[in-house]
């Protein structure tokens, strides 16, 4: 028989959403289970930018300080139109506790995350799998796989995974943000389709040169969006949007400690390549990066679940949304998305709310992430928006680094309005 597990919530992935629900839940007294199957924080990862909202939700943890005197603070955000810019705007939100973009990498604040949590008695369980989910009236039961290594094979040696034990975890919530391929999301049968055109991204990090360290470039051509972000250390990451066969990738592999983004399988891109493509899009950029540091292809999908879960079981981040990566909407969204379950969840735990308070978290999210991704609104160019911006107007709506009323307020600095 499998060994049995009691707590108050069960949270599924320990990527930044799970760490900071499980947070959350934890300072407010509840006991927290928190399960991830892989075994370590991530090593590399796309997400790399805090807009100010995210930051106020690190602040409730007590966490915004320790970013922000770990990262990168971007005040300005510039477009351009391959040669020249043609447009600007402040990132500062009026009367914003955080006044700015902070770039850190997903695997710094993970780090920030953890360690918090284990100061308060609760660590994440590492190479712990989901395999089953069934609500029971007022329990959730979760049937979870502990996985080890397991080294085998003689005339060439090979290491895999394999399920070492099982465990029945009983709580009265569960919270999932285990990613795009979410099991949690599936046990529910809640779909998850595509609502609209997938990107390709070429993504490397190099030298910066010597463009500035505190703003974001956009560069749109010819329908398509390329970023600049500076790291720390007068570094920098550029995501320049591809249309095969741009580049042509010459091998995929997929490694947690060397260049893994998400949970997905890459292919790696030669350099000529890249540097040829971005002496195109950027000639204002040294042609030759200095020291690349990994450059591979992502593809973003855009997709949103039909729900964002039922009854005692919710789901948050990448589980229910994915979008373009220029703007880091999804990893902050579901930041936000973190905080506002564990609050909601905590009330209903203590009395003060029925399951009503969960519902109204997924109505209210789901309707947030339709008018993100364009399905119930857009951005339409006023009279003041450049001609670059106006006719780019529909594909901004993705690259403003902001959510909720933070992005209408940047979108009109660029002489762009919200439509409903």
């Amino acid at each position: 028989m499998p060994g049995l597990l009691r707590t108050d919530v069960l949270v599924v992935g320990a990527g930044p959403t799970g760490l900071l629900a499980a947070l959350r839940l934890a300072r407010s007294g509840a006991r927290v289970v928190l399960i991830e199957e892989e075994w370590r924080t991530a090593g590399h990862s796309y997400a790399l930018a805090l807009h100010g909202r995210a930051l106020l939700r690190l602040d409730e943890v007590g966490l915004a300080q320790a970013a922000v005197a770990a990262g990168n603070r971007l005040n300005r955000l510039r477009l351009f139109d391959t040669r020249e810019e043609q447009a600007a705007l402040d990132l500062a939100i009026p009367d914003a506790r955080f006044p700015f973009v902070l770039v850190l990498p997903q695997s710094a604040l993970e780090g920030l995350l953890a360690s918090a949590l284990e100061e308060l008695g609760t660590a994440v369980r590492w190479s712990h799998r989901l395999a089953r989910l069934e609500q029971r009236g007022e329990t959730v039961v979760a049937t979870v796989q502990q996985l080890e290594k397991q080294s085998g094979g003689y005339a060439v040696a090979h290491t895999e995974w394999v399920v070492a034990e099982e465990l029945q975890v009983e709580a009265s919530f569960v919270v999932a943000a285990d990613g795009h391929r979410s099991l949690a999301r599936r046990a529910l049968g809640v779909a998850f389709p595509e609502v609209g055109p997938s990107q390709t991204f070429a993504v490397l990090e190099c030298a910066a040169g010597a463009t500035p360290q505190d703003e974001l470039r956009l560069v749109l051509d010819a329908g398509r969006v390329s970023a600049l972000w500076p790291l720390p250390a007068s570094r920098a990451r550029w995501s320049l949007e591809l249309e095969a066969p741009e580049v042509t990738a010459d091998e995929r592999y997929k490694s947690r400690l060397t260049t893994r983004l998400g949970e997905r399988f890459f292919h790696h891109l030669p350099d000529a390549a890249v540097a040829a493509l971005l002496h195109h899009r950027a000639p204002w950029f040294p042609a030759q990066p200095a020291e690349v540091g990994w450059s591979v292809e992502v593809r973003f999908e855009r997709r949103l679940a039909e729900a964002f879960g039922r009854g005692r079981v919710w789901l948050a981040g990448d589980a229910v949304h994915l979008t373009g990566p220029a703007g880091m909407q999804s990893m902050n969204a579901g930041l936000d998305e973190a905080s506002d379950l564990a609050a909601r969840i905590d009330r209903v735990r203590r009395g003060e709310g029925s399951l009503e308070l969960l519902e109204q978290y997924g109505r209210e999210r789901a309707a947030a992430w339709r008018l993100m991704l364009g399905l119930d609104g857009r951005l339409r160019p006023g009279p003041a928006a450049p001609a670059l911006v106006a006719q780019n107007a529909a594909r901004l709506l993705s690259c403003l680094p902001a959510t909720g009323g933070e992005l209408a307020t940047l979108a009109g600095r660029v002489g762009l309005e919200l439509a409903i």
